[in-house]
């Protein structure tokens, strides 16, 4: 059985067991792009877990004939399977290759006491039909082992939140492929962060990256609490053809506490870009980098940290313009239109526009 997989040792034999956004983040760190370093623990873990303490059949019975559109019996469900998935107790092979593999990062990373993400990554997300995001937890800034070790049974019980168990119900997924991994991830602290398509979302052009950011940690944005500044990159000509500059008015930031928490942006800054041209420029290379890779739309999640690096946390298959590229989008098809275009056409890139 799998127990723990680090990304860097990562092969795509192991994405059935690793989960969509482990599996991504292990492609990424193997492509060379910047991501900060990590582990999964195997989804092996979480099936062994619930065939030792006696859950799986609960489990099963528990969503088996559900209504996604009762919600008052998914609900109900949900809360009983994330209370029997809190109440196990880890086998000690298993919460020691967590402790172990976190002191080994830690020892990379050279803090004892690591602060890391603890990400879900369900086996049955980021699939080409759905992407599951925000179906699922995460929890950012956690520190030692015991509480990796915690974290890991939370994230494994958030396979079963109210929206997690009806989205897997709407699209038809079986039982058998519902399972947890879990990503360890060394955590970083953004000066700004946020997401990154590929494509134009409004209308499925592909010849333009379109870059959401705002100050702090990436949820702000991810979670839609804040309207983030956005730019539009011409994916060949690498000008910014447009720009939007909102009053980011939120911020998620890491507190004396130890906690990541939403806090008022400081006036001066609220309507300010969070990002220079540099910077927009330099989340447009790596998206596009992220793209080639994988040989698609990608949606990605990236941070900006305080050495001023731009990392990717995160790329998945873009879902809504993909399923219609064979039945023909609107705006500029491709790169090489978007070049002649652009020479036709050339755009200002100096003005700014606000809404709130």
């Amino acid at each position: 059985m799998a127990t723990i997989i680090w990304f860097e040792d990562y092969q795509p034999c192991d994405a059935p067991v690793v989960g969509g956004k482990n599996s991504s983040l292990g492609t990424l760190f193997g492509a060379g792009l910047p991501v900060p370093p990590g582990f999964a623990v195997s989804a092996d873990c979480y099936r062994k877990a619930m065939a030792d303490g006696g859950l799986a059949a609960e489990l099963d019975a528990l969503t088996a004939g559900l209504d996604p559109r009762d919600q008052a019996a998914v609900a109900a469900a949900g809360v009983r399977a994330r209370e029997l998935i809190g109440s196990i107790d880890l086998a000690d092979g298993l919460a020691g290759a967590i402790r172990e593999a976190y002191a080994k990062l830690c020892g990379r990373c050279g803090d004892d006491a690591l602060p890391v993400a603890v990400r879900s990554s369900a086996t049955c997300e980021d699939q080409p039909d759905a992407s599951f995001a925000g179906e699922h937890d995460t929890y950012l800034w956690i520190r030692g082992a015991d509480e990796v070790v915690r974290h890991v049974l939370r994230c494994w019980a958030s396979l079963f939140t109210d929206r997690g168990i009806a989205y897997r119900l709407e699209r038809g997924y079986t039982k058998a492929g519902e399972a947890m991994s879990v990503g360890v991830q060394q955590m970083v602290t953004p000066r700004a962060a946020g997401v990154a398509f590929t494509l134009n979302p409004s209308n499925g052009d592909r010849s333009q990256i379109a870059i959401d950011a705002s100050w702090g940690f990436g949820e702000a944005v991810v979670s839609g609490e804040v309207t983030p500044d956005n730019f539009l990159v011409d994916k060949v000509m690498g000008t910014i053809g447009k720009r939007t500059i909102s009053a980011k008015t939120l911020e998620y930031r890491l507190t004396a506490a130890d906690a990541v928490c939403a806090v008022e942006v400081e006036p001066a800054r609220q309507s300010v870009p969070c990002l220079t041209d540099e910077e927009i420029v330099a989340v447009a290379k790596l998206a596009r980098r992220a793209e080639k890779h994988y040989r698609c739309p990608q949606d990605v999640e990236w941070a900006l940290d305080d050495s001023a690096e731009i990392l990717l946390l995160q790329s998945r298959p873009e879902t809504v313009w993909s399923r219609r590229s064979k039945q023909g989008g609107t705006g500029i098809a491709d790169p090489i239109t978007s070049m002649v275009h652009t020479m036709l056409h050339p755009v200002s890139g100096g003005g700014h526009a606000a809404h709130g």
